[in-house]
Order: C-alpha cells, then sequence, then structure tokens
C-alpha cells in the first residue's frame, strides 16, 4: 500500500496544504523540521483519516480543526473533507471494513519502565478497532505484547501443521524474529526467555555478562529500542499491507542506535507497505541517505521547515543528495552544522528571522546549485553592509573554525557602479552581476521555459508584455528599470493570471522558490551566470 497524494484543509497547523508526487517506488518518506514545524500535525491528519473513513469517528472538533478570524461558510460536519488520501493502489469508496488494518501509528509518547505477568488475557485483533484518539496520548504495547507473543505460542501449539516440530523449534519461532533483530541493533545485549507468563511473565535479557536482566532494568534508550522492534514484528501479522506512521523513532537514543533502529524498522516493514517517520535526529537522517543508496527510489524527504502553513503549501519529496542532507543536518544540529567544513561557505545576503522571507537568498542560490555544487553551503547572515563589514577578527574565527573551507562572501549588485564593484572585490567581496536575485529569478528565458513547461508556449509574449507593464507601473513609483524586485508580486499574479497555474506557490517568494528555480538547469543561461558571479 503506497500513498500518492495528500490534502489537508484547515486541520490543526495546516490551512491548505498538498503533498504530491510521491513515487511509486517509495518505501520510507522521512518527515524532517524543527519542534513545532507540523510533522505530528501531519500524522494525525492521517489518524484523523483512518478513524472517520474506517470507523466512522470523527473526533474532538476543538482539537483538530484550524480556527482562524476568516469567515467561513458553515459545513453540515465540520470534518467533511479536512482531509484527503489518494493512494496509488486503493480505492475505499464505500466501505469502510477495507480501511481497516491499513493505517498503523506510534506516538512520541511510548515508555512503559516496568511489567511483569501473571495472567493470561485475551488479547483482541488491533484492526477491528483504533487504538489512538490523537497522537499526544500514551501509547504503551510492551505488555500487550507480550500477551499477544504467547497467544501466538499457544495458537501454533495447537495447529496440527506443527505436530512434528519440537517445544524448543516452537520456542525459536516464537522469539526468534525478535532476537535477530535485538542482535542486529545491539552489541552486548540480546533476549533470553520471555520467563513464565502464569508466574513472572516478561522480558528477560542477558547484558554483558549479567543474566536474566529483567526489562524493567533497562536503559530508557534500551526500552524504545525495543519498543519498537517488538511492536512491529507483532503487529506487521495483523498490518501486512499498510502504512506506518512512527512519530519521533529516536526518543532516548544516542545517534548510532538511532541509525541502527531506522535500518531494522525499514527491513521489518512488510514489503506491501510503505514507512513514514518524523525525525530531527542526525542518526536516523544520516541511515536514511544509506538506506537510499543502498535500494534506490525507496526514501525520500519532506521538508517541514520554513514553511508558512497559514497560506497555501505545496510540498514534493525531496530526493536525497548532499545539499539535501546538508540541510538536514543543520536541522539536527543547529548552528552546529556549520562546524562540518564544507568545500564553499557561501555568505549572502537576508534574514534567517521572519517567515515570508526567511534565508531566501541562501535558500535559492542552495537550491540552484544542489547538484553541480553539493559541497557549497549558502548562509544568509544580514544586509549588504554586514557583509562587507565583517572585520578580519570574525573572518580569522570562520577560517580556524572551517578549516579548509573556501568562504565567499557576496553581495548583491544594486546600484553600485563598476569601480564600487572593483573596490569591493579587492577586499574579497564579490558582486551579482544583476541588481538582485530577483532578477535572475523572473529572466525572459526562464518565462519561456515555463510557459512550455505548461504547454502554452503561445502565450509567451503575452506574459513578456504583462512584465514589461509591471515594471513600467515600478518606474513610476521611482523605483529604478532594473528594479525587478519591486514588481515581483505583481509579475507573479500576472504570470499566474495568464498561464491559468494553480499549486505555483501562494505568494511570489514560494513561486520563485518551487516553480521558477527549477526551470535553472545547467545548460541555461541563468545558471551560467549566477555560476560565474559565485564560484568564478
Amino acid at each position: 500500500m503506497r500513498i500518492k497524494s495528500v490534502e489537508i484543509n484547515d486541520f490543526k497547523r495546516f490551512s491548505r496544504l498538498t503533498v504530491k508526487d510521491i513515487p511509486q517506488t517509495v518505501k520510507m518518506v522521512v518527515l524532517v523540521g524543527p519542534n513545532g514545524s507540523g510533522k505530528t500535525s501531519f500524522f494525525e491528519a492521517f489518524n484523523h483519516w483512518y478513524k472517520l473513513e474506517g470507523y466512522g469517528s470523527a473526533g474532538d472538533k476543538e482539537y483538530f480543526e484550524k480556527k482562524t478570524d476568516e469567515v467561513v461558510y458553515e459545513k453540515s460536519d465540520w470534518y467533511t473533507d479536512k482531509v484527503k488520501i489518494y493512494f496509488f493502489d486503493y480505492n475505499f469508496l464505500g466501505s469502510q471494513k477495507l480501511i481497516h488494518g491499513k493505517f498503523y501509528f506510534r506516538t512520541a509518547y511510548r515508555n512503559e519502565p516496568d511489567f511483569t505477568v501473571n495472567k493470561l488475557e485475551k488479547q483482541g485483533d488491533p484492526t477491528s478497532s483504533f487504538s489512538l484518539k490523537s497522537l499526544m496520548l500514551d501509547d504503551r504495547t510492551v505488555s500487550s505484547n507480550y500477551q499477544r507473543l504467547i497467544a501466538n505460542t499457544v495458537a501454533n501449539l495447537y495447529n496440527e501443521t506443527n505436530n512434528t516440530k519440537t517445544v524448543q523449534t516452537l520456542r525459536e519461532e516464537l522469539v526468534g524474529k525478535i532476537k535477530n533483530s535485538i542482535s542486529n541493533i545491539f552489541d552486548d545485549f540480546q533476549l533470553d526467555s520471555i520467563g513464565n507468563p502464569l508466574e513472572n511473565g516478561s522480558f528477560y535479557f542477558t547484558k554483558g555478562i549479567a543474566k536474566g536482566f529483567h526489562y524493567k532494568n533497562l536503559s530508557g534508550g534500551e526500552k524504545s529500542a525495543f519498543d519498537l522492534i517488538l511492536d512491529i514484528i507483532i503487529k506487521s501479522q495483523y498490518y501486512k499491507d499498510a502504512i506506518y506512521c512512527i512519530d519521533e523513532p529516536e526518543a532516548h537514543m544516542h545517534t548510532r542506535l538511532q541509525g541502527k533502529v531506522l535500518r531494522e524498522l525499514y527491513k521489518l516493514t512488510p514489503n506491501e507497505s510503505q514507512l513514514w517517520i518524523s525525525t530531527h535526529s542526525i542518526g536516523m537522517l544520516k541511515e536514511a541517505e544509506i538506506l537510499e543508496n543502498e535500494n534506490p527510489n525507496t526514501v525520500v524527504f519532506l521538508d517541514f521547515d520554513n514553511r508558512d502553513f497559514d497560506t497555501e503549501e505545496v510540498m514534493t519529496p525531496s530526493k536525497i543528495n548532499k545539499a539535501v542532507m546538508d540541510k538536514f543536518y543543520e536541522l539536527a544540529f543547529g548552528d552546529f552544522s556549520k562546524l562540518l567544513a564544507p568545500e564553499y561557505i557561501v555568505l549572502c545576503e537576508g534574514s534567517n528571522e521572519g517567515r515570508k522571507l526567511k534565508n531566501f537568498d541562501a535558500t535559492i542560490y542552495g537550491e540552484i546549485f544542489k547538484d553541480s555544487h553539493p559541497n557549497a553551503r549558502f548562509i544568509s547572515i544580514g544586509s549588504c553592509d554586514e557583509i562587507i563589514e565583517m572585520n578580519d577578527g570574525v573572518k580569522r574565527i570562520l577560517n580556524g573554525i572551517l578549516g579548509s573551507s573556501n568562504i565567499i562572501r557576496i553581495v548583491d549588485r544594486d546600484d553600485r557602479t563598476d569601480r564600487e564593484i572593483e573596490d569591493l572585490l579587492t577586499k574579497g567581496i564579490k558582486t551579482t552581476s544583476r541588481r538582485h536575485i530577483e532578477s535572475y529569478l523572473l529572466d525572459d528565458t526562464l518565462i519561456n521555459k515555463l510557459c512550455y513547461k505548461v504547454g502554452k508556449s503561445d502565450l509567451y509574449q503575452q506574459c513578456i508584455n504583462a512584465k514589461q507593464t509591471r515594471i513600467d507601473a515600478s518606474i513610476e513609483r521611482k523605483n529604478s528599470k532594473d528594479d525587478i524586485k519591486s514588481a515581483s508580486g505583481e509579475i507573479y499574479n500576472e504570470l499566474k493570471r495568464i498561464l491559468g497555474l494553480t499549486q505555483c506557490g501562494n505568494n511570489y517568494c514560494t513561486f520563485l522558490r518551487d516553480t521558477m528555480v527549477p526551470l535553472i538547469t545547467e545548460d541555461s543561461s541563468v545558471y551560467q551566470e549566477l555560476k560565474h558571479d559565485i564560484f568564478g
């Protein structure tokens, strides 16, 4: 079972979010972003859809519905069309029962510190109902999975196809898969037994030279890893063709353990299923990169960073490459990502605060050069004056920290004369050949490519005329004739209107980032000009 696209409207963090173009080959989708960026809310949308479409439960309106000051016409039911999920291989219209067992959820609140069983209790089919009203609830499963393990043993004991098997063989079949996975993750830690379920039923381990090490004595990280592995092994018998959603699987684990657990979760997810995780863990991110390299076209990222979910947002998966990983390392490490010493550090204009224009120049440059210059990092550090006036002490500190990295400072041309540009170059500061970045992104050649891409090449001249009209209006407002930035919003609106564009970006910034930047290929004149401006 694989997801093709998702639409979320006025739900939790999201006003209008579309996630599309998820390849059918993808087995694992990694949601990446800082705390509070909407990753858990996205999983809540999945859970809401599953409960509503599969079991007729809409949930708590006060918790799920996004409230704004906009006037909204009341629908007959508040939950109508909140979440739509489209699949490659399923159409569930009109059949709630077919949806049962098609989504598996684990919340970030999974800690079960201790348990010992002294009586057996029947555990029902987990797909017969939904287990979590929301992903903010405790999600303790170790003790119930122990009970399911015992129940499976009893069932196998009375299965006539097992008549020729020894008790030892049946016991190993019971816990063998769990033992193997634990041994893949831990070097000096293994599962020994499950005790006597009528007296002291629990999980017992060997740890170093210690034998009979009770589950309650494990560390938080060991319990967290064991819980995830145990649960996916037990539940995969019920969720054989499903979407597996795990929120922050790295909780309580150190970096190396995080990667090993992700690899095991990837391996244990049934082949017909798809694993979705949310994380800001460096161990998980690095292992995801390795898994994609080993299994091409099976792992993608969804980037939740620097998104304005109060407006319409369209997200598409990011294929894993060095530039993408650098950005996600920054999410995981914060400022320490700058200590990883790439080949180039490009300091450009722009603020790392705000929302709409946050890191705009750095983001654009990073997207343009992500494939051709994967070892370059672009960082917005402020105004042109801040870049120019960076003192020698700061430069020495940067050089000392970043070692062999080439530090490039570049500012927009603005109204600088040729002599001013030469003076800056003597100080080691480069200048763009055009006024600012918008001048490149709204170049006529790119507009021509946009027209061709949407199948409306015949409207190219109309688009160019509209662009010039908006520039002329900007000139009348006393702006310079090459100040494309001052007219960018109006040019965006004109292109959107003339070409009938949809899902192209909710404002001119996202339009430039998501629609125009992909048109800048390495053979384009815009690319060659920018490459020369920055790298020489």
